[in-house]
């Protein structure tokens, strides 16, 4: 069998029969364009400026270099971004063995064409629909197509379909249907972990978003009306319609949020994280559990044997001797594994272990059973040697076998309590068939194995603790085993470990029975994928991290599947992250850089959100009153820069390791509703209480703008806490750079602002003053009323 020729394969090329399936791992540039030039209040804040440059003066459309800036920003970052993501992506690609020319060669699975002999092993993803050409101890885990846990044996002249993943043995397949064209592509691209991820923030946005352009629809053409009749000149009239619209724009509301997102995936990418899914940063920030294996996680991996034990009634040997009836010669224990190691045709790392310390007897294999995480055990049939089992002793002696090999298993318990993983060497008369476990199985040795502990685990969960992240480990090994390992890395409930056997199907029942339990062993991949339903149950936010293919169900089906770069193909493809360098003690840099961006989102979104609350009412407040505009736009600008743009970038890139619990739009809502109220409040009466004293309408204006001005400082004190900082520092900085704008008379007139009387200073003053302390008892009154909302909807939705 030597494939396609060169010839060939250039033949089905120029036809378009290649696998490419037309996904880019990140946004086109043209997209990225499209995204952050052409949106609904781009366009609004295009035609207001249009306006403002037809009647002046210019310095009114300063809002436009804002809208240039935040355009101009977006791009910058989203570039970067993608740079660092194409990047990453090439490391991270699906690849496939396929055979051209009689030589097997790697090559990018979207290289693969129609009538290509691909090789498949253990971990594979399936990546184009197929017929079976060669098969050992092939098994096909279908579950992402059929819903069918149950690993399904492969033979010969079989059909085997993209979107699934070999998860036993190896064999060769013909690609008969590639790319769009196969029959589970778009499985396919679910698998590979690009089905987006559902976002608290993003969709919050999306409402108010929605619920914000209703209200430019409702109050804009009264506010236009009102301001062409209040007997203002024409350009004065316009300048003030355009104040109000613009207010009424969260201008760098979207913006902030793509940014964070942007600068998180390549802060996360200089440690070695590849982001598959932009809101995987957000779920990471709100993650109180971790779910993790045993295996190459809070171990190295890598095992070494340390004894053998025969469990035979003959005496103990230097060298463990068996005499088998069946054979004319007894047959050392130590040839048995060997040869068993050397059988093997995809060794794990226990059977790397075995290889590494028995020397291959050179036995010829006549049958081989490749391991199963669903059976937990391999079997070889040897041509005059007969017919050896090794794997989970449990699982060896089911049933009546398990009676007499009671002494056996105690034993069992008793290596796997002192942290080793122990497998059962049996021999049988009968050989395998069909992957089923022989009738007759005799327990021959026991076979005590360890691993090495990470030297950094111990620190990681560490961290965990000290942040509240609880940490479970599912792991498939003995549940004592497993136990042995979280003691002496100090984790909490280790002393009691469960067997994963034994715990019940129903999700709730199985929610009560994992509640309080940190170490689960014989962990079967469907239970992975049950216990983490029920922690989600338990309402937990749980990551998930594994790198084998029995960890592929439960990575796709967490809130956010961490898997090891050196993992499995099919466990990256599902995966939202990758830790590209297989390290453990990455997660806390990775939760904290979560925790760190969509924390101060969800703070300085509330910033933005004040802003348009009291935009909004004054808006409503001018047209029912028939009153000039309280700004013009160079005013707004100020307010917003000063108040919202400058802080919330200092802030956005602060500290900040609190955890965030579900409820964005109402915390968002129960600040922004009582500010925004007080500060419309405030600034209209100290608009109407100037006007009232006969001054001029600059006067008002600038009234208004100092109200609104000191409260938007107070309002970002408060959340900006604590003030004992640099945020105090920043916060004195911007009140300073206001006062210069009074200052400096080329400012101050440029800027339409005039020297207050000290009298009216002291009123507007006083007026901020009473607003925050009106402000300080409505945000308690708020938060009660928020709360009662959300008891009866705890996710905040």
């Amino acid at each position: 069998m030597t494939g396609l020729s060169a010839a060939q394969v250039a033949e089905r090329q120029a036809a378009g029969l290649t696998n490419y399936q037309g996904r880019q791992p990140t946004r086109t540039i043209a997209q990225i364009l499209r995204a952050n030039v052409l949106t609904r209040f781009n366009a609004i804040l295009t035609v207001l400026l249009v306006v403002i440059v037809i009647v002046g003066p210019l310095q009114d459309a300063l809002f436009g270099l804002v809208l240039v800036a935040n355009s101009g920003v977006g791009i910058l970052q989203e570039l970067r971004a993608k740079r660092t993501l194409d990047r990453l992506s090439v490391l991270n690609a699906p690849t496939a063995r396929v055979m051209r020319d009689g030589v097997v060669a790697e090559i990018p699975a979207g290289q693969v064409v129609r009538d290509d002999v691909v090789e498949l092993r253990t971990g594979d993803q399936v990546i184009a629909d197929g017929l079976i050409l060669t098969a050992t101890g092939l098994e096909i885990d279908e579950s992402l197509l059929s819903g069918e846990a149950d690993p399904v044996g492969k033979e010969p002249g079989d059909e085997v379909m993209s979107g699934s993943f070999v998860v036993a043995g190896q064999g060769q397949m013909t690609a008969t249907k590639v790319g769009a064209g196969a029959y589970a592509a778009e499985l396919t691209r679910q698998a590979r972990g690009y089905s987006p991820a559902r976002s608290e923030i993003r969709d919050a946005i999306n409402r108010l978003l929605a619920w914000i352009s209703w209200a430019l629809v409702i109050v804009g053409p009264p506010l236009v009306f009102t301001q062409l009749s209040s007997g203002q000149r024409l350009d004065e009239a316009l300048r003030g319609s355009v104040a109000g619209l613009t207010g009424l724009v969260p201008e760098g509301l979207v913006l902030l949020t793509s940014v964070a997102m942007a600068v998180g995936v390549v802060r996360l990418a200089s440690r070695r994280v590849l982001v598959q899914d932009l809101p995987a940063i957000e779920g990471l920030a709100r993650v109180d559990l971790i779910c993790c294996d045993k295996t190459g996680t809070l171990t190295q991996g890598s095992m070494q044997v340390v004894s053998v034990e025969p469990v035979l009634a003959e005496p103990v040997l230097a060298e463990p001797v068996l005499a088998d009836p069946v054979l004319a010669d007894p047959v050392p224990v130590d040839a048995v594994l060997g040869a068993l190691a050397a059988a093997d045709p995809r060794r794990n790392a226990t059977m790397a272990a075995l290889a590494a310390r028995f020397a291959d007897p050179g036995w010829r294999p006549t049958g081989v059973t490749a391991f199963s995480s669903a059976r937990k055990w391999s079997a070889a049939s040897f041509d005059g040697s007969g017919t050896w089992l090794i794997g989970a002793p449990e699982m060896i002696l089911t049933g009546h076998q398990a009676v007499s090999g009671r002494a056996v298993l105690d034993r069992v318990g008793q290596l796997a309590a002192q942290g080793n993983r122990v497998l059962l060497l049996a021999r049988s008369p009968l050989r395998v068939l069909a992957e089923r476990l022989p009738e007759q199985v005799s327990p021959v040795a026991l076979v005590a194995l360890q691993e090495r502990i990470r030297p950094d685990a111990m620190a990681t969960l560490g961290y965990f603790a000290s942040q509240g992240v609880q940490v479970r480990v599912i792991s498939g090994d003995h549940p004592q085993t497993v136990g042995a390992i979280g003691r002496r890395l100090g984790l909490p409930g280790a002393d009691h470990p469960i067997d994963a056997r034994e715990l019940p199907a129903d999700t709730g029942e199985l929610a009560a029975a994992v509640r309080d339990v940190t170490v689960i062993g014989r962990v079967a991949p469907r239970q992975k994928q049950d216990i983490v339903a029920a922690l989600q149950h338990l309402g937990h936010v749980v990551a998930m991290t594994g790198d084998g293919v029995n960890d592929v169900l439960a990575l796709k089906n967490c809130d956010v599947g961490i898997a090891m770069g050196s993992g499995t193909p099919a466990s990256r493809g599902v995966a939202r992250l990758v830790l590209l360098d297989d390290r453990f003690a990455t997660l806390p840099d990775v939760v904290a850089e979560g925790r760190r961006l969509i924390g101060n989102v969800d703070r300085v979104s509330r910033l933005f959100l004040t802003k348009t609350c009291y935009a909004m009412l004054i808006a409503v407040g001018v047209s029912i009153g028939s009153l000039p505009y309280l700004f013009y736009p160079r005013h707004l600008t100020i307010v917003s820069t000063l108040g919202i743009g400058v802080p919330a970038f200092f802030l956005a890139l602060a500290p900040n390791a609190a955890r965030i619990a579900p409820g964005f739009l109402l915390r968002a809502l129960r600040f922004a509703l009582p500010a925004g109220l007080v500060v419309a409040g405030a600034a209209l009466a100290a608009f109407l209480t100037v006007r009232g004293l006969a001054y001029d309408l600059d006067t008002a204006r600038t009234a208004a703008t100092v109200v609104t001005v000191c409260l938007s400082l107070l309002v970002l004190a408060a959340l900006a806490r604590p003030l004992a900082s640099w945020r105090g520092a920043m916060i004195l900085a911007l009140a300073a750079v206001f006062g210069a704008l009074f200052a400096i008379p080329a400012l101050r007139s440029a800027l339409a602002l005039v020297l207050l009387p000290q009298r009216l200073f002291l009123l507007c003053l006083l007026l901020a003053a009473a607003g925050f302390a009106v402000l300080l008892g409505a945000w308690p009154l708020a938060a009660r009323l928020f709360s009662r909302r959300q008891a009866g909807n705890p996710q905040g939705t």
